[in-house]
């Protein structure tokens, strides 16, 4: 005999469960499943949440550390650099008077030299005169 068991009704018994129990109980498990899930995701949330705010004040510290220590060195360099620039003002300052008193030293000396040897130093001149008018001929 060939009997199919889903054409009968089977006898609802005390002790099995019916279809529409078994339904309820799912439902509620699925509920309890769903709020189980949103609690836990909402912890998870406010986890991240915090962790989130926690890196965000950690960097902002970090960034204020490296700032403040960009500043301090960039004021340094320009503490040397302005000591650098200070100092080689003074040196050329220092070879310009030494040079200045030189010239000076030159021109008194050629003066004396003029005064005391006035024929030797106009031949000189003329005869400086002369090369010179010859090579700018050719």
């Amino acid at each position: 005999m060939n009997e199919n068991p889903f054409s009968e009704t089977p006898a609802i018994e005390p002790g099995n469960p019916s279809v529409s129990g078994a339904a309820t109980d799912l439902r509620s498990a699925a509920g309890d499943f769903a709020k189980n899930t949103s609690a836990q995701a909402t912890k998870v949330k406010d986890k991240t949440v915090e962790t989130a705010q926690a890196l965000k004040a950690n960097a902002t510290e970090k960034a204020g550390h490296y700032k403040a220590v960009a500043t301090e060195k960039a004021e340094h360099y320009k503490a040397v650099a302005s000591d650098k620039a200070a100092e080689v003002k003074a040196n050329a300052q220092q070879q310009y008077e030494t040079t200045k008193v030189k010239a000076k030293e030159i021109q008194v000396t050629a003066e004396d030299y003029i005064r005391q040897n006035p024929t030797k130093s106009v031949l000189g001149a003329l005869g400086v005169g002369f090369l010179i008018g010859l090579i700018t001929r050719r």
